[in-house]
C-alpha cells in the first residue's frame, strides 16, 4: 500500500489551512439487526486523506510551522482478530500509511484536549454528525476550562469540507484509472444484464446478474442500490423494488454501477425486454441518445457546468414537440418548463468517491467552468407516463442513457463506452 498519495493530499490540505487543526472521523459501523452490522463503508473525506479503511478511526492534522498528521485507530487485539479479522493497530498503521504519529482510539479525548490547546482555528465539518459535534465541543470546553493557565481554545471554526471539496473535484491520474476500471466492470455488468434479459424473468433476476459481475471482477460493492425498472417502472426515477416480472414488448431501464477501491461508476442503459425496439420506443430512444451526444460534445475545458444540460435540453424539447408531447416553440417550452412533465432532472452530477460527489456547481453565483480532471455523469432522459393526452404508442416509455466522463485538455473521455447504447448495438447483442 503506497501512502504517498494520501500523505501528499494531507500536506495540500495543511497548506490550504495555513494554521490550525482539523479533526476528521471516519464513519461508524451501523447495526443491521440484533447481532450484525451493515457492510462497513468508511467516510469518503477520511479515506481520501488517509487510505485507512478500518472503523473507529480519526484523522487529526495540524497546520503551521510544525505540521503534523496523526491517526487514532483501534488497538491491535489478537483475540478480536480471531472473530473480526486483521487490525493494523497504531504502530503498524503509522508506518504503513505514513503518519507522523498514531495513538489508540481510546486516547482520543485526552489527546484531543491537548492538541486543541493553543490552536487559533478549528477546521471541522460542523453539523455533519451531531454525536461528533458534541464530542468536539466538549473537548473545546475542556480547553477553555484551563484558560487561567494561559491556554486558549480555537476562536474560529471553519468548514474543512470547503477546501476538501475543491481538492476532490479534480481527480489525479490514479483516481481516473480506478474510475476507468470501475466503468469497465460496470459496463460488462450491463452487457451481461442485456444477455440475461427475457420476457417472464423478474427484475431481481437481472439485478443478480449485475451484482455477480461486479463482485466477480473485484469490485467491493455496488456504488448504490441498482434500479432495474421494467415497463411503467422505468418512469419512476428512483425505483429500487426490482420485484416485477418483465413483459414482452416492454422496455427495461437499468441504472447500476459498482464501487471499486472507494470510487463509483454510474451507468444507465435502456433496452427492450425482447431484444427488439418498437417503432415508438426507437423514436424516443434515438431522441434521448441524440440529446446525450449533444451534451457530451459540450463537456470540455472552459465550458460552464450547465452547458451540457442546456444542449441536451434543447434536443429533448424539440423531440417532445415532434412527438406531439408538447406544443409551441422550443424556447417557449423551456421558459414555461412544460418539458418537466417528461424530463424533470438535470443532465449530470459530479462523480468520484461518492456517486453524487463533492464539489460546488456554482462559484460566486456563476456556473463553474469545467476543468481537466473533473469527472461527471451525462444522463438525459425522457419519461412518458400513460395519460389521456399522450399518444398510446408512447405510454410507459421511460428512457435514460447515462455515461461517466472525465474532462481532458481537449474535451472529454468516456469511461463507460463499453456498455452498448446504439439501437443497432443493443439489438445485435441481444440477438
Amino acid at each position: 500500500m503506497d501512502p504517498h498519495p494520501y500523505a501528499a493530499r494531507r500536506a495540500r490540505l495543511q497548506q490550504k489551512m495555513q494554521r490550525g487543526i482539523t479533526v476528521i472521523p471516519t464513519s461508524p459501523e451501523r447495526p443491521r439487526n440484533r447481532d450484525s452490522c451493515f457492510p462497513y463503508r468508511h467516510d469518503s473525506y477520511f479515506h481520501y486523506l488517509s487510505g485507512f479503511t478500518e472503523p473507529d478511526a480519526v484523522l487529526v492534522l495540524i497546520a503551521g510551522d510544525q505540521p503534523q498528521s496523526i491517526l487514532f485507530c483501534r488497538d491491535k487485539d489478537e483475540e478480536r482478530e480471531i472473530w473480526d479479522g486483521f487490525r493494523y493497530g497504531p504502530d503498524h498503521a503509522q508506518r504503513e500509511f505514513g503518519f507522523d504519529a498514531a495513538y489508540s482510539i481510546n486516547a482520543l479525548d485526552d489527546k484531543l484536549t491537548e492538541l486543541l490547546a493553543g490552536q487559533p482555528q478549528l477546521h471541522y465539518s460542523l453539523g455533519q454528525d451531531n454525536t461528533w459535534d458534541q464530542r468536539i465541543l466538549a473537548a473545546m470546553n475542556r480547553v477553555r476550562a484551563n484558560v487561567r493557565s494561559g491556554v486558549q481554545a480555537p476562536t474560529i471554526i471553519a468548514d474543512v469540507r470547503v477546501a476538501l471539496d475543491e481538492m476532490r473535484l479534480i481527480k489525479d491520474a490514479d483516481e481516473v484509472a480506478t474510475m476507468r476500471r470501475a466503468g469497465e466492470i460496470s459496463a460488462a455488468a450491463h452487457r451481461r444484464a442485456m444477455l440475461a434479459t427475457a420476457p417472464g424473468k423478474f427484475e431481481y433476476e437481472i439485478e443478480a446478474e449485475l451484482l455477480y459481475e461486479f463482485r466477480r471482477n473485484g469490485a467491493q460493492s455496488p456504488a448504490y442500490t441498482a434500479i432495474v425498472a421494467g415497463g411503467a417502472n422505468s418512469c419512476i426515477l428512483h425505483y429500487v423494488e426490482n420485484n416485477r416480472v418483465l413483459r414482452d414488448g416492454d422496455l427495461l431501464l437499468i441504472d447500476a454501477g459498482c464501487e471499486l477501491d472507494s470510487y463509483a461508476a454510474d451507468i444507465t442503459r435502456t433496452f427492450p425486454v425482447n431484444g427488439k425496439f418498437t417503432p415508438a420506443q426507437r423514436d424516443v430512444y434515438e431522441l434521448v441518445l441524440a440529446a446525450q451526444v449533444a451534451a457530451i460534445e459540450k463537456v470540455a475545458p472552459g465550458n460552464a457546468w450547465i452547458a451540457p444540460h442546456e444542449a441536451a435540453l434543447r434536443v429533448l424539447v424539440q423531440g417532445m414537440i415532434d412527438l406531439k408531447l408538447l406544443s409551441g416553440s422550443v424556447d417557449g417550452a423551456i421558459e414555461s418548463e412544460s418539458y418537466k412533465r417528461f424530463y424533470m432532472h438535470r443532465t449530470g452530477h459530479w462523480l468520484g468517491m461518492d456517486v453524487h460527489d463533492a464539489g460546488e456547481y456554482k462559484v460566486d453565483g456563476e456556473w463553474r467552468p469545467l476543468q481537466p480532471g473533473m469527472t461527471l455523469t451525462v444522463e438525459p432522459g425522457c419519461y412518458i407516463r400513460a395519460a389521456a393526452d399522450v399518444p398510446a404508442a408512447l405510454h410507459n416509455i421511460g428512457i435514460r442513457i447515462e455515461d461517466d466522463v472525465v474532462v481532458t485538455e481537449s474535451g472529454c473521455d468516456i469511461l463507460t463506452h463499453d456498455a452498448p447504447k446504439t439501437v443497432a448495438d443493443i439489438e445485435a447483442l441481444m440477438r
